[in-house]
């Protein structure tokens, strides 16, 4: 039994100080398995990927990642080296003599930790067996026809194979394996079936039949406890895939999700509370200088604005400096990720904008990846105008300045009626006539394949949002992730995002949300929902979230429409806002990024590690309270001045007055908030003691 002096462990204010027996690290390996170790799907690869160099430092080499292998991965995205732990490379060896491929290598992201990948096609051959294995395990069989479905099997059977080569030659080492989503679920259930001695994690981002009920436009949150759950399942032909989910969740000693929302559907959904709630975080990076990211922003700003420039050509009869950059990005799910919404609302607040006569226009991009045929024609030609005029300015003022300068050496004042000669002014006037245009700027910038019944053009011909000179609010959706690459729009994604004034991510079913935490990290206020998690914690802790440029949509609790109306006054009310009003409030967000850190949400994922070594290991780990941590009580204040919340601090008018802008100077202090707000983040997530065991980075190379 391991023995140890009792460890005091403290996470966010709030949450109960647990003891438990203090963990030698070094007799304990960690594995998490997950299809999106180095293959990018989802959402769960920037939970692992991001939180890899916390973990890693903490395990050190004991630290492990399993998931699928695919050769163009492994090139581009892994370093293959030998194991270096004994345990690990006998268990390789042994399933490698027996027909199969296991790779291992560090992953070539911050932390580098060390992975072990399966060739799934290369133990193909074994399915019919696994899947009697499965049978007798659980009673779940797998139609023929589920690729998907057989290619889990395969990996769950080979990843369950894997673990029990690794408890017969631990060597007195306990093993954690934390399993993510339905697609790892099967190596657990086999895992627990034969009795593994191993402690098991699930964790659920998000429910299969969650999912598929809310793309289906019901009303879902407020029926949780009413669905024939079997039926519903069964209507969409998951049933076996939502049997695996649910027996991997009641097969783990210790059952998590990744929030508070997910735990109410997961409840339902699957017929188990979860035992701890670990919320995604990201790895933080901080600036030397504290106002780094309003430079940036400024920055791309510019680059944005170029585009806007070609795109609009001929119709760029607005003032980019009152111009406001606002987008949704993520996978092309029209309701769930409130696309129908934001466009209902961008209808409104294009009426508010023209009735209230405002001089503020609203560009709107939607990044979400569709089908297309490459780049639309008049969008390339936009681009083409913009850097023809762009050469012919340059080439003018060459020849412009050339002529001052001599008229200067001379002595002379230059006489500027003739200082352009008639080629120039031809040239001008030809660059104008080139620039006229007999359509309306398009509203997407690529051809896409289904034109006629893509949900979101089909939802701007009913609003009628079509770029016309009058519109206040613009409308392009780019059917295509962003790449600095593209000719059209040359810019990675977070420095789009940087360049952007809001994001607005409205979604219905969104167990988390990574796009607005970017956001937040990076400085851009945000538009979430109290249906997402990222929206409900920080509704748990900040007083006032939309003076810290997260505005919150209630779409539980209210109508559809109710809804739209209110995202439609945050987005009017953003519109009012003056420059340094804005200043102000991406100042506040950024600070809130801390709230984000791995550095502090790991310990999360410490406590549920800890939990499950108990329970699976009762005679040799032991841990008081049993209950998970809860972070009630805590919560981020209110700031000492306003400006930024326009419901509270704003007149009706669209611009703010000069004399209001002065009461403001006077209530805000930039240095004096900064400082309380650094205060109050230090002072709710005081850190516990790293356990004992870690002698060295764990990105110290040693092959």
């Amino acid at each position: 039994m391991l023995r140890g002096r009792s460890l005091s462990v403290t996470s966010l204010s709030g949450l109960p100080q647990w003891e438990v027996e203090e963990l030698p690290i070094e007799d304990v390996l960690l594995f998490e398995v997950a299809w999106e170790v180095t293959n990018k799907v989802g959402g769960i690869y920037t939970v692992i990927q991001t939180k890899a160099k916390t973990t890693a430092d903490e395990w050190g080499d004991n630290y492990f990642l399993i998931g699928p292998y695919f050769e163009h991965n492994m090139k581009t995205q892994v370093e293959q080296c030998e194991p270096v732990n004994d345990t690990v490379r006998r268990a390789m060896d042994s399933m490698n003599k027996h027909g199969c491929q296991v790779h291992f290598g560090r992953w070539l992201i911050e932390g580098s930790p060390y992975v072990v990948l399966f060739d799934i096609g290369y133990s193909a051959w074994n399915l019919d067996r696994w899947k009697g294995d499965l049978w007798e395990a659980c009673s779940v069989g797998i139609p023929y026809h589920d690729r998907e479905a057989n290619d889990m099997l395969i990996f769950g059977s080979l990843t369950a194979w894997f673990l029990k080569e690794v408890t017969d030659n631990a060597d007195g080492k306990h093993v954690i394996a934390q399993f993510h989503e339905w697609q790892a679920g099967t190596g657990l259930i086999l895992s627990r079936a034969r009795k593994l001695p191993i402690a098991t994690i699930f964790t659920t981002h998000a429910t299969l039949l969650g999912r598929y009920l809310c793309a289906a436009n019901i009303d879902f949150y407020n029926h949780l406890d009413k669905f024939n759950i079997d039926k519903e399942a069964g209507e969409r032909q998951i049933y076996h895939r939502y049997c695996m989910e649910r027996a991997s969740v009641h097969c783990a000693h210790v059952f998590t999700t990744v929030s508070e929302i997910t735990a109410i559907e997961a409840e339902h959904m699957l017929k188990r509370k979860p035992d701890v709630v670990t919320p995604n975080g990201l790895n933080v990076k901080k600036f030397s200088a504290v106002h780094e990211f309003q430079n940036l922003h400024a920055m791309y700003k510019a680059r944005i604005q170029d585009f806007v420039r070609g795109h609009f050509y001929g119709h760029l009869d607005f003032d980019l400096e009152k111009t406001l950059f606002l987008f949704i990005a993520g996978r092309y799910e029209f309701s769930n990720k409130g696309a129908d919404i934001f466009l209902e609302a961008l209808s409104r607040l294009n009426f508010l904008l023209r009735v209230h006569k405002s001089d503020v226009t609203v560009v709107v991009f939607f990044i979400m990846p569709a089908k297309t045929n490459n780049f639309n024609v008049e969008t390339l030609k936009g681009q083409a105008v913009r850097k023809q005029l762009w050469d012919i300015a340059h080439s003018v003022k060459e020849k412009f300045g050339k002529k001052l300068y001599d008229a200067l050496l001379r002595g002379e004042i230059p006489d500027m009626d003739n200082i352009l000669d008639r080629d120039d002014v031809t040239i001008m006037k030809r660059a104008i006539f080139s620039t006229q245009r007999q359509s309306l700027p398009p509203v997407t910038t690529h051809n896409m394949i289904d034109d006629s019944t893509d949900p979101i053009l089909s939802t701007i011909r009913r609003i009628g949002l079509f770029n016309s000179r009058t519109d206040r609010v613009k409308v392009i959706l780019h059917p295509e992730f962003l790449s600095s690459t593209s000719p059209l729009l040359p810019m990675d994604y977070e420095e789009f995002v940087r360049g952007c004034h809001l994001g607005v991510f409205p979604s219905y079913y969104e167990p988390w949300g990574y796009t607005p935490a970017e956001c937040t990290v990076m400085g851009i206020p945000s538009v979430t929902t109290n249906l997402s998690g990222f929206g409900c914690f920080m509704q748990e802790h900040v007083a006032d979230p939309t003076a810290y440029g997260i505005y919150i949509v209630d779409r539980r609790f209210r109508s559809p429409d109710d809804s739209c109306n209110q995202l439609t006054q945050f987005l009017y009310g953003f519109c009012k806002q003056s420059r340094r009003q804005r200043i102000i409030q991406r100042n506040r967000t950024e600070r809130l990024s801390d709230l984000l850190d791995w550095r502090y949400l790991g310990r999360y994922y410490q406590h549920a590690r800890y939990l499950t070594l108990s329970r699976a290991f009762p005679d040799k780990f032991h841990m008081e309270p049993t209950s998970p941590p809860t972070t009630e009580g805590f919560k981020y204040p209110r700031p000492s001045s306003v400006p930024p919340s326009p419901s509270g601090s704003q007149v009706s008018s669209p611009q703010s007055s000069d004399v209001e802008d002065e009461e403001d100077d006077e209530r805000y202090n930039e240095e004096e908030e900064a400082e309380r707000d650094r205060l109050n983040i230090k002072s709710p997530f005081s850190l516990g003691r790293v356990p004992r065991g870690k002698k060295k980075l764990h990105g110290e190379y040693k092959n």
